[in-house]
């Protein structure tokens, strides 16, 4: 019997791809919960909440990252843990600078500016992400 997340295929890719989805559902679900919640109920400013929510879904990211998603990378060294925190730093700017455009300029509603962009950062968390856990 197949695990959640081992490949339905010969291409080691998918499979991580696969999981890496996975575990951004989890970590949106994270994000978003939060900003919703520290918005709503704690009367934060969404730019704010924003931010708090982002960089706990990015804690949670790393973890799963390095437990489940890319296989293999074992324990990263501190090179790896600063460039993949540098990335994720580089990934809350995006994030503000289109929650605070979307929102401010464009007067879209802050949950559907977050959606917006969520699906902005995502490649850049891939691409950045897996590259930092696999220098170390």
């Amino acid at each position: 019997m197949r695990r959640l997340g081992q490949k339905a295929t010969n291409n080691p890719r998918v499979s991580e791809v696969f999981r890496f989805v996975v575990n951004g559902a989890v970590s949106f679900l994270v994000d978003y919960g939060l900003l919703y919640g520290l918005t709503e109920f704690a009367g934060m400013h969404y730019l704010w909440s924003s931010a708090l929510s982002f960089i706990a879904s990015v804690m949670v990211n790393y973890w799963i990252c390095v437990v489940w998603v890319f296989e293999g990378v074992g324990k990263t060294g501190k090179k790896t843990k600063l460039i993949f925190l540098a990335s994720s730093v580089a990934g809350l700017g995006i994030n503000q600078g289109l929650m605070w455009l979307l929102v401010d300029k464009a007067d879209i509603y802050y949950m559907a500016a977050k959606i917006i962009a969520t699906a902005a950062v995502m490649a850049w968390n891939y691409v950045m992400k897996r590259k930092a856990l696999y220098l170390g």
